[in-house]
C-alpha cells in the first residue's frame, strides 16, 4: 500500500480560486469541466482521510458544478435529497477548509444541515423529502411575490418512496414553478444517452419550443374540449415516446431528458433553458449518472463505495479496524437464519437496507423468502401485516429511526389488528457519525404506548439470539426487539437461541441498598457501576429487565421493596422504559414509602455526529454517571465534590 506521505495532492488551480459558488459563474464550459475534475480529485482525497460517503458524491460532481454555475445560490434554493451526495456541494460552498472534520465531533455534518450553511436550505438524513420541502419553499416564494428558483435533486432510489410521488402529484396540481432533477444512477430507467438525446433535451427545454407549445395550446383551446384534450395528450405522449417521461407528464411535470450527467456541455444549456422558462408549473430534468464516477475502485465496487472508512487513494484499500467481536447486525442475521432453517414460514423484509440490517446474508441462503421493498417503510410494514394474516412469520428488519416513517402502519395495520409481525430494530440508541437523523432514540416511547406490543432489548449478543428465537415463537401479537449499532461483547454464541418467557427479567448480582435495573446494552455499564459502588461499601443489585413491555412487575416490586434506591437505565428517549416503571410504581403505591427512584435515559437534546462513546458520555449514560446518580440519590458526594447527574441534563417535561 502506498503510504499517505507518498501521496501528492492533486493540483487544483481553479478550485483554489473558488471560495463561494459566485466565483464559478463566469467560467467557460471548458473551465467548468476542468473544475469538475479538480473537485472530484479533492473529494476523493478528502474522504480518503476522514471516511464517509463517497460514491454518491462522485456521481454528481459535474451536476453540482453546473447547478451552482447556472443558479444564484443561496437565493435560489438547492435541496439535496438524503444528503449522501453533498460533499462536492460543501466544498464549493465555503466549507472546503473544514472537510477534514466531516462526521466528527464539532465538525461538518455528513448530510445537509440548515445550521451549518445558508447554502443548505433543508436538512436531510432520511430520503425522499426533497420534493415536498421544495414545493413548500416554492409556494412560500409565490406568496411573498419573489422570483427565486427552487431546485430539488433526488436519486432514483429515493424515488421508490411513495412520499416522492405524493409530492409530485401535489406539485402538478399547484402549478408552482419547481425544478426537480432526477439523478438516475442505479435503476437503469433511462434509454441510451448520447448526442441525439442531448439535442432533444435542449430542444424540448428551449424557449422557442415552449413558446410554440403554448401557442398551439391556445389554438387548441378554441376547439371542442374532446379535441383539445386529444391534442394535449398527443403532444405529451409523443414527447414521452421520444424521451421516456410519460409517467412524470401524467403527474403534471414537464419532462426533459435524459441527459448525460457527466457532460457539463450538455447540462448547462438545459439548466439555463429551464431556469429562463417563462411558463409556470413544475419541470423534471432526467439526468443519468454513475455512482463512483472517475475513481476506478469505486466504479468497480458493488456498492460503488457508498460509505467508506479511511482509505488509500491509489489502491482503494480501506483501513478497517479488526472487529473484536461479531456485530449485533451479524448476530441477528445468524440467529434469524437458524430460526428459518427450522421454520419455513419465516420470511424477512427490509426497506432498501439489506446489508445494513444483515438480510443480505439471509437472502443468500433464502432468496425466495427475502423481500427488499425499496425505500418504502410504510409498504414494508403493511406487506408484513398481510403475510401475517396468512400464517407466515414476517421479520421486518428496519432501522429504529426509519421505522418512524411507518408509524401509522405499525399502529393501524399491525397493532390494532394484533397481527404477529416481528420488528427487528437495528441502530437502536446512539449511532455515532450519522448523527441525530439516524439515532434510534424514540422506539421505546413510540412502541411502548401501543396495546398488544411486546418489546425486548438484549443486553449482549447472546441475549439477542435468544430474543430472535422468542420473536419467532411468539404468535399472539406484534413483537419488537431493539439492538444497537456496533460490536457485541465477544461472548460464545449458541447454534440457535432459546425462547425466553415473555415479560420476565433476570438478576445478574444481588445487593441490598441500591438496585440498578437496566434495559439493553447499558447492562455492562451497570455491572461496572455496581463494582465501584461495592468498593465504596454500597451493596448493589444489578438486574436485566429484558422486556420493556410487558414489564416484569414481580422483579420491579422486589427491587423497590428491598432497596433504598432504584435506578432505571436505558439508551432511549424519556417516555420509554423508565417512564413505564415509574408509572407502575406510582399506581402500586411504592413511591409513597420513601423509595428513591431515578430514571437515566437520553437527554432532551439532539446530539449531532461524534463517536458513540462521546455521545454516551455527553448523555451521562456511562458507569461513572450511574455511580454519581446513585450516590446523589443517597444525598452523598463523590470524592468530596459534587458530580452533575442525569437529572440536571435538559428535561423533556
Amino acid at each position: 500500500m502506498t503510504s499517505r506521505d507518498d501521496q501528492k495532492p492533486h493540483a487544483t488551480p481553479l478550485l483554489d480560486r473558488v471560495e463561494k459558488p459566485a466565483d464559478l459563474r463566469n467560467l467557460s464550459i471548458e473551465q467548468l469541466t476542468q473544475l469538475a475534475d479538480e473537485l472530484r480529485a479533492d473529494t476523493i482525497d478528502s474522504v480518503s482521510r476522514t471516511g464517509g460517503h463517497l460514491g454518491a458524491g462522485l456521481g454528481v460532481v459535474e451536476l453540482t458544478v453546473a447547478l451552482h454555475h447556472v443558479f444564484e445560490t443561496p437565493a435560489d434554493r438547492l435541496i439535496w435529497d438524503v444528503g449522501h451526495q453533498c460533499y462536492p456541494h460543501k466544498i464549493l460552498t465555503g466549507r472546503r477548509g473544514r472537510m477534514s472534520t466531516i462526521r466528527q465531533k464539532d465538525g461538518l455534518s455528513g448530510f445537509t444541515l440548515r445550521a451549518e450553511s445558508e447554502y443548505d436550505p433543508f436538512g436531510a438524513g432520511h430520503s425522499s423529502t426533497s420534493i415536498s420541502a421544495g414545493l413548500g419553499m416554492a409556494v412560500a416564494r409565490d406568496f411573498a411575490g419573489k422570483d427565486n428558483h427552487v431546485v430539488c435533486v433526488i436519486g432514483d432510489g429515493a424515488m421508490s418512496a411513495g412520499m416522492a410521488y405524493e409530492a409530485m402529484n401535489n406539485a402538478g396540481a399547484l402549478r408552482s414553478k419547481l425544478i426537480v432533477i432526477l439523478n438516475d444512477n442505479d435503476m437503469s430507467i433511462a434509454p441510451a444517452v448520447g448526442a441525439m438525446s442531448a439535442y432533444l433535451s435542449r430542444l424540448l427545454s428551449s424557449k422557442s419550443y415552449i413558446n410554440l407549445r403554448q401557442a398551439l395550446k391556445q389554438v387548441a383551446s378554441h376547439f371542442p374540449k374532446p379535441i383539445e384534450n386529444a391534442a394535449r395528450r398527443a403532444e405529451e405522449y409523443t414527447r414521452g415516446f421520444v424521451t421516456g417521461g410519460t409517467l412524470f407528464e401524467e403527474l403534471g411535470f414537464y419532462y426533459v431528458g435524459p441527459i448525460d450527467g457527466h457532460r457539463i456541455d450538455h447540462l448547462v444549456p438545459v439548466l439555463r433553458n429551464v431556469r429562463d422558462s417563462e411558463g409556470n408549473g413544475p419541470t423534471l430534468i432526467h439526468v443519468v449518472t454513475q455512482k463512483g464516477r472517475g475513481y476506478p475502485p469505486a466504479e468497480a465496487a458493488a456498492d460503488k463505495f457508498h460509505g467508506v472508512t479511511k482509505f488509500d487513494v491509489v489502491s482503494g484499500t480501506q483501513a478497517k479496524a479488526v472487529a473484536k467481536a461479531p456485530s449485533y447486525t451479524g448476530v441477528f442475521a445468524k440467529a434469524l437464519m437458524a430460526e428459518a432453517d427450522a421454520d419455513d414460514k419465516i420470511v424477512a423484509i427490509t426497506a432498501a437496507m439489506p446489508s445494513g440490517t444483515g438480510l443480505d446474508k439471509f437472502e443468500q441462503k433464502f432468496p425466495k423468502r427475502t423481500f427488499d421493498v425499496g425505500i418504502a417503510e410504510q409498504h414494508a410494514v403493511t406487506f408484513a401485516a398481510g403475510l401475517a394474516t396468512e400464517g407466515y412469520k414476517p421479520f421486518c428488519a428496519i432501522y429504529s429511526t426509519f421505522l418512524q416513517r411507518a408509524y401509522d402502519q405499525v399502529v393501524h395495520d399491525v397493532a390494532v389488528q394484533n397481527l404477529p409481525v416481528r420488528f427487528a430494530l437495528d441502530r437502536a440508541g446512539y449511532v455515532g457519525a450519522d448523527g441525530a437523523t439516524h439515532a434510534g432514540s424514540f422506539d421505546l416511547a413510540y412502541l411502548g404506548c401501543l396495546p398488544n406490543f411486546v418489546i425486548m432489548a438484549p443486553a449482549d449478543e447472546r441475549e439477542l439470539m435468544h430474543m430472535v428465537a422468542t420473536a419467532a415463537a411468539h404468535d399472539s401479537g406484534p413483537i419488537a426487539l431493539r439492538y444497537p449499532r456496533g460490536e457485541g461483547l465477544g461472548l460464545e454464541l449458541p447454534a440457535r437461541g432459546t425462547v425466553l418467557e415473555i415479560g420476565k427479567g433476570r438478576v445478574i448480582s444481588e445487593g441490598s441498598k441500591i438496585a440498578l435495573l437496566s434495559l439493553g446494552t447499558r447492562l455492562s455499564e451497570c455491572v461496572k457501576a455496581a463494582e465501584e459502588l461495592a468498593a465504596r461499601g454500597l451493596s448493589t443489585t444489578v438486574a436485566d429487565a429484558r422486556f420493556a413491555k410487558p414489564l416484569d412487575h414481580d422483579l420491579i416490586n422486589r427491587l423497590a421493596d428491598s432497596h433504598e434506591v432504584l435506578i432505571c437505565v436505558e439508551e432511549g428517549a424519556a417516555g420509554g422504559f423508565g417512564a413505564a416503571v415509574l408509572h407502575h410504581l406510582a399506581w402500586g403505591g411504592r413511591l409513597d414509602k420513601g423509595l428513591k427512584v431515578r430514571t437515566m435515559c437520553m437527554p432532551d437534546v439532539y446530539y449531532e455526529h461524534a463517536k458513540p462513546e462521546d455521545q454516551l458520555e455527553a448523555a451521562h449514560l456511562t458507569a461513572g454517571h450511574i455511580v454519581a446518580t446513585a450516590i446523589a440519590a443517597l444525598g452523598e458526594q463523590v470524592g468530596g465534590s459534587r458530580i452533575r447527574v442525569a437529572s440536571e441534563l435538559p428535561s423533556r417535561a
